[in-house]
């Protein structure tokens, strides 16, 4: 009888044990499926840092204009939508003082639209529309060779989705959130766009 007991107490014991280690199984597979299922997104401070190059070759991150509103523009020069700087240095000037910054990336992923180097785009900027607000060194913003910046904004930011062409926007708030992003078609002094860019000021 104390032989039957015992054994009875031991197979009750390896019973539990398997079904505890069962549980923590179960536990570790609905963690990491979870995980799984959450999107990865970066941090606004991690995406601020990504370095990049001012056309004139200095270092640069988004975290320099850190408590700015920032609108961020892929541009082109030989673009039916080139006469949009224009409007952006008007969109400047209006608001740099109250803390609005515009920086413009040269790329040539649309159509062959900006095949100069940044000498010559710097040039073309400043001689054709006056352009003082910040302009970076040439990037891809499409593609295998997509620059790390714009990786960030069309793959995990609040604004997914592949740059259309020249002069997308998009639009971050003082602390580097994007919390807005327009079309080429949207003109930088367009009322929904401006009226955005005040509310964040």
């Amino acid at each position: 009888m104390l032989r039957k007991i015992c054994t009875a107490a031991v197979l009750l014991a390896g019973l539990a044990l398997i079904a505890g280690c069962q549980a923590e199984a179960d536990s570790q597979t609905k963690t990491t499926e979870t995980e799984a299922d959450t999107p990865t997104a970066m941090p606004a401070i991690a995406f601020t840092e990504i370095p990049f190059e001012t056309i004139t070759g200095e270092p640069a991150r988004l975290q320099d204009y850190r408590g700015n509103v920032i609108l961020l523009v892929n541009v082109a020069s030989e673009c039916g939508y080139t006469p949009q700087y224009e409007g952006l240095q008007a969109l400047y000037e209006s608001y740099k003082d109250s803390g609005l910054v515009v920086i413009g990336f040269p790329a040539n992923n649309f159509g062959g639209q900006e095949p100069g180097s940044n000498e010559e785009i710097l040039e073309f900027c400043q001689t054709k529309f006056d352009v003082t607000f910040p302009m970076m060194a040439k990037i891809s913003v499409k593609g295998e060779d997509k620059h790390p910046l714009y990786r960030y904004l069309t793959e995990k930011s609040p604004a997914p989705g592949e740059i259309s062409w020249n002069f997308n926007k998009f639009l971050l708030d003082r602390e580097g959130n994007v919390v807005a992003r327009y079309d080429s078609k949207v003109t930088p002094r367009n009322s929904e766009l401006e009226t955005k860019v005040t509310e964040l000021l």
